[in-house]
């Protein structure tokens, strides 16, 4: 684990802003470090305001979406509101076609199957809206890359709306709008919305031109704040207003189906990592094991009832995913060790009867064991389908783009992917991979970094300073909980292991021999021994409060310690 200290900004500059804001010196820091240097972008980031969200007709493409959709409702059309089987599709299905249900009655929804037709849009989806009179699609989390398919579309007479946030390829679908901030000819002025997020801005225009305000609007939030969350996209800007209130509705007044599923946690209020350890395992895992219609029809759920018997559904598929994904991680880790392959800097592995519904999780689950870029293959119908994950700082969708040659298809991020290929291709695409990534990638990136936002004495962490840094969530990429080192601690005597075997350590230490403070270092528990006998250490960490017999008081959380 190698420690990284980020650059400390001038200390002129912090004195500045501390002075503006009345607070510390390390609160100044830490805001600095974000690109906040004044008093009034320190408001607009503790105080996020909707009315900061940008006008959606910004996007290229907007005021042609919005008419096509109008001019659907003017003529009485079919709409079908269609997105991907994962959290931020299933959201952005939800989200959208509940918006236009209460407004219009010819609505219905489709997820493709993940088996079935695989990722995006599909023929057999085209087909669908064909047969059942179906004259308009609007496309979610998908479609910017489906040529093809929305030209199969266009000789049929069904138009399409996508609404996505992935790269688009060399060429735009020919659809009636494509709504990409990232598209290279599009200025909206924030390019890191989620495929819900961009579905949102969709019904933000529509409803505009109904003179609806954003209050109307605020409801639909939760999905957004869960989708944002789950597809780990950059919570700054736009996405952390939106992250914001949405994390507001969920705490106050969540959709019935959330509901249901918050029945089954002890949580009184969830932060934005709550909602992806635990409502967005459970809406994939519907996508995952059986069907990701499940997860938007209890998203779209107002019958308390229903929704508590399709949350039970669901929690069991939760569950069930858990036990395969540990299996299947078992049986990868296996194969690496048989074939030789702890070295290196990839790692590759197929089975052709792992299920395809996990292997996401079982590729983020190898890269936890063996830090580098990692692709799990399963078989799909007569090709196999795989999922691509990698570490901090390395563009593993580029990295894909090198080995084009024996790829059909692929698409995705910088750091998770997805592809297919012929089974005659894999062993080819395996080498090709491996020479790809060593050419091209720094060997340290190989060694998992901890970004140190500023060292600390213990001493400095005061109540009001705990206090100012909650307000820095929800946190997130762009926005991670501030993480601290601090030199020279020493246990106080009570080091112990806790949990299952000792795997987590539990100290209290002292840096002064006065000031004294908990910590917990979880999966710590082998470094037992470099902590007591009062032997000083360095640590790094971040604070959390930690509640005991109704007492608060701050407590270590600690990431690794030398």
């Amino acid at each position: 684990m190698r420690w990284t200290i980020k650059p400390k900004p001038e200390g002129e500059q912090i004195d500045q802003l501390a002075k503006a804001l009345n607070v510390d010196g390390l609160i100044a820091q830490l805001l600095l470090q974000r690109g906040i240097g004044s008093y009034h972008e320190a408001k607009d980031f503790f105080r996020p305001r909707l009315d900061q969200l940008h006008d959606p007709f910004l996007m290229k493409d907007m005021d042609v979406a919005v008419h096509r959709i109008e001019r659907a409702i003017s003529q009485n059309e079919n709409i079908l509101v269609y997105g991907d089987y994962d959290v931020d599709g299933t959201t952005a299905v939800a989200l959208v076609s509940s918006y236009l249900m209460e407004r219009y009655p010819n609505v219905a929804t489709y997820i493709p199957d993940r088996y079935g037709e695989g990722y995006g849009v599909s023929y057999k989806g085209i087909d669908f809206a064909e047969d059942n009179g179906f004259s308009l699609i609007i496309a979610l989390d998908c479609g910017v890359k489906a040529v093809d398919k929305v030209a199969y579309a266009k000789k049929k007479g069904v138009d399409f709306i996508i609404c996505d946030h992935h790269r688009p390829g060399r060429a735009l679908p020919d659809a009636v709008a494509v709504l990409d901030p990232k598209r290279t000819d599009c200025t909206y002025p924030y390019d890191e919305l989620c495929g819900c997020g961009v579905g949102f801005k969709l019904i933000q225009a529509l409803g505009s031109r109904k003179g609806e305000t954003m209050e109307v609007l605020t409801q639909y939030l939760d999905l957004v704040a869960t989708a944002i969350g789950a597809d780990i996209v950059p919570i700054t800007g736009e996405n952390r207003i939106l992250a914001f209130y949405g994390l507001q509705v969920i705490n106050t007044a969540p959709r019935t189906g959330f509901r249901a599923i918050l029945e089954q946690v002890n949580k009184s209020a969830l932060t934005i990592t709550d909602v992806v350890f635990i409502i967005a395992p459970r809406i994939n895992a519907a996508g995952r094991m059986q069907h990701g219609q499940h997860a938007v029809n209890l998203l779209t759920e107002t019958d308390m009832e229903k929704a508590q018997i399709m949350a039970a559904k669901i929690d069991k598929f939760n569950t069930d995913r858990r036990g395969l994904d540990q299996q299947i991680t078992e049986e990868a880790l296996v194969q690496i060790r048989e074939n030789g392959e702890e070295e290196g800097f990839t790692s590759v592995v197929y089975k052709e009867s792992w299920h395809k519904g996990v292997i996401g999780i079982v590729a983020s689950r190898l890269t936890e064991t063996y830090y580098r870029p990692t692709l799990v293959f399963t078989k799909s119908g007569d090709r196999l389908a795989a999922s691509a994950r990698s570490v901090k700082g390395f563009d593993v969708y580029n990295a894909l783009m090198g080995c084009a040659a024996h790829i059909e298809q692929f698409g995705g991020h910088k750091y998770a992917a997805g592809l297919t290929l012929k089974e005659d291709q894999y062993p080819a695409f395996k080498r090709q991979f491996e020479k790809v990534v060593k050419e091209s990638m720094d060997a340290q990136l190989l060694v998992p970094e901890i970004q140190v936002d500023a060292q600390v004495n213990l001493r400095d962490i005061t109540p009001k300073t705990m206090r100012i840094i909650k307000q820095f969530a929800p946190f997130g990429p762009g926005n991670m909980t501030p993480t601290f080192m601090a030199n020279r601690l020493r246990d106080t005597g009570y080091a112990k292991g806790v949990g299952s075997d000792g795997a987590h350590l539990k100290v209290t230490v002292t840096q002064d021999g006065t000031h004294r403070i908990g910590g917990i270092g979880f999966n710590l528990g082998h470094k037992l021994g470099k902590v007591s006998g009062r032997k000083p250490f360095d640590a790094v960490f971040s604070i959390e409060e930690n509640e005991w017999q109704g007492k608060v008081s701050p407590q270590l959380k600690i990431k690794d310690l030398k």
